[in-house]
């Protein structure tokens, strides 16, 4: 279980995150959804450890993970992929997945984890990760690294953008296996109904607080009857 206690973050003194307390299970996938600003994207990469909070703890099954580095959370089993993905001069695609593994992944293991992402295995396995690359192309290619890891907790931050409608609906397919794996949790961050539709649990953000947390069909009541989310959050238009 993860768990975040009286989660505070500001910055620029603005109040981005404002006493946040969330406890998220295994087995379930969670959409972490609002309008824009609403502070999504810092919640994840506090949960990952790339941000840390001004106050509050943040507990991995009953460990205090607050303090801990990026590496030392990844050690314990969270992964994450990040909304614009990093590039790596030098690097195959094929390097970047064993790097992620850290174990000796064949190239046929690879090619099947990047199928799955929409991604022309013979065409991208060899390839150098760069600028040769487009952001649609380096967004796959970073959840496949999370795909290989295996983490128990996977957080993808805006999964969607960059990705055509092709290799949106296999991306949907994979959210979906990874949950079957048992014993995983997943979070992803995103305003696009096709992904809110296949979660456990929703949780609304607005104004850095939680404005409501529990299945989807409860949220989407609440996002469609409010006029300000429907403005900004895909699944209204």
């Amino acid at each position: 279980m993860l768990e975040l206690k009286d989660i505070c973050f500001k910055r620029n003194n603005k109040q981005i995150l404002d006493h946040i307390n969330l406890k998220l299970d295994i087995n379930k996938f969670y959409v972490i959804t609002g309008p824009n600003g609403s502070g999504k994207s810092t919640l994840a990469k506090i949960i990952m450890g790339i941000e840390k909070p001004d106050s509050g703890t943040i507990l991995l099954n009953g460990e205090d993970i607050t303090s801990k580095t990026v590496d030392e959370r990844a050690k314990l089993g969270i992964g994450f992929a990040f909304q614009q993905p990093v590039q790596f001069k030098g690097i195959t695609v094929y390097d970047l997945l064993k790097l992620s593994t850290k174990k000796d992944l064949t190239k046929e293991e690879a090619c099947s984890i990047l199928s799955k992402v929409g991604l022309c295995a013979l065409e991208y396995v060899d390839r150098e990760v760069n600028k040769s690359l487009s952001g649609g192309e380096l967004k796959r290619i970073e959840i496949a690294t999370v795909m290989a890891r295996k983490p128990d907790i996977a957080i993808f931050d805006e999964p969607e953008a960059g990705i055509d409608l092709w290799s949106f609906q296999n991306l949907t397919k994979v959210f979906k296996e990874i949950e079957q794996e048992g014993n995983k949790t997943t979070i992803v961050i995103s305003h696009q109904e096709r992904i809110l539709n296949i979660a456990d649990e929703i949780i609304l953000l607005g104004e850095g607080k939680i404005q409501k947390m529990g299945e989807k069909e409860e949220i989407f009541k609440q996002i469609f009857t409010s006029k300000k989310c429907c403005k900004e959050v895909s699944i209204c238009e």
